[in-house]
């Protein structure tokens, strides 16, 4: 690698626990093998995405850890489908000390993704191939049922199961009342409580940190995912910060992903803090993460009923009899007017692109007039 292209690799976190060398161990699948047989560049390997630093991914495969940079083809390619932590891709190792290239992406079995920060009409994906999330919340001042909800939304969505791991036991004066709101809204995913910072009752993480299956931690600045990291990981991998006495929000000490390999064989993906919470066209994240208001709605008079002031509606009768909440409610249709109104930004920008794509064509054909348009 020549010194303008070489990437410092102190940057990288000399605390990563050590890859066993074997595929299955890093996660591999039998639906990996099947996507794999169908290429046919000779020469090339499979890798797991650990991490990415100025364009270059790092990987591991079965020979070890490797370096690898995405060519421009990829790069240019729908957000969405550009590699990940947590993706395998297919790479042509380099000479010597020279990074791989990344020649393609493997069909993913889950994701979780989300809206692009603001007004983005794009999908952000933040990890690949994760088996079990990781929902954090902390039962101080971070405690939030709406966020919370938006949170399973993204991770049902990405077909994932989540667990939502309540945080900061020590700080909770009522933390078995947290609990029990918790599990009213968690449409069925485990809620389980604990204190990373005390170390008290990890061990209720156990039966979902299974050897070989990848978890991926997902919450707000400030809610402990870095110190629980720590813990799983038996000594500091992530650096840890304080959080403001005011709000009890806290501010990005991880400011990238990685997939780390734990002592128990679970591999591992932190994120940084999200600060914005909003699915991607997340229709099944959100039915998901309803259940109780789609069961509901199902008993409603008419089909298309919008729930708001159709006769025979059995969701407004429920909130009305108090057998669903009216907040929860009314996030849910709070929720229903974001997707619709990012479905309609990117019918927009497709529409907009198309437009101007259809202009370039035109404007080439009047160049070259003589030359064969199919």
């Amino acid at each position: 690698m020549s010194s303008d292209e070489s990437v410092d690799s102190e940057d990288v976190s000399e605390e990563r626990s050590a890859v066993a060398p074997s595929l299955e161990a890093l996660g591999w699948r039998e639906e990996f093998s099947r996507a794999y047989a169908e290429w046919s560049i000779a020469g090339t390997l499979c890798a797991r995405v650990l991490s990415e630093r100025r364009g270059v991914l790092f990987l591991a495969a079965e020979a070890g850890e490797l370096q690898a940079r995405v060519p421009g083809r990829i790069l240019n390619a729908p957000r969405a489908e550009q590699p990940v932590v947590g993706d395998w891709v297919v790479v042509s190792p380099g000479e010597g000390e020279d990074p791989g290239i990344v020649e393609g992406v493997l069909p993913r079995q889950t994701v979780i993704a989300r809206q692009g920060a603001g007004r983005a009409t794009h999908r952000q994906t933040i990890a690949a191939n994760v088996d079990t999330v990781f929902v954090v919340m902390g039962m101080d001042g971070d405690f939030n049922l709406r966020r919370l909800e938006r949170l399973l939304v993204v991770a049902w969505d990405g077909g994932a199961q989540p667990v939502v791991v309540l945080n900061k036991l020590d700080l909770a004066p009522d933390p078995e009342g947290k609990r029990a709101a918790a599990e009213a809204v968690s449409a069925g995913a485990p809620v389980v409580g604990l204190s990373a910072l005390e170390g008290r009752e990890i061990e209720v993480l156990d039966p979902y940190l299974i050897p070989a299956q990848t978890v991926a931690l997902i919450g707000s600045s400030g809610v402990g995912k870095s110190t629980l990291i720590n813990q799983l990981a038996g000594h500091e991998v992530a650096r840890t910060g304080e959080v403001r006495e005011r709000d009890d929000r806290g501010q990005h000490t991880t400011t990238h992903r990685e997939l780390l390999r734990l002592p128990c064989g679970s591999l591992l993906i932190d994120n940084p803090g999200i600060r914005e919470v909003a699915g991607f066209d997340a229709a099944a994240g959100l039915a998901r993460a309803f259940n109780d208001i789609e069961e509901l709605a199902a008993g409603c008079r008419f089909g298309d009923c919008t729930h708001r002031q159709e006769p025979g509606c059995a969701v407004l009768a429920a909130v009305e009899e108090g057998d669903l909440d009216a907040s929860r409610f009314a996030h849910y249709q709070e929720l229903e007017k974001e997707q619709a109104a990012q479905r309609a930004r990117t019918d927009v920008q497709a529409r907009s692109n198309t437009k101007r794509r259809w202009k370039e064509i035109h404007k080439a054909m009047r160049k070259h007039p003589k030359r064969r348009w199919d």
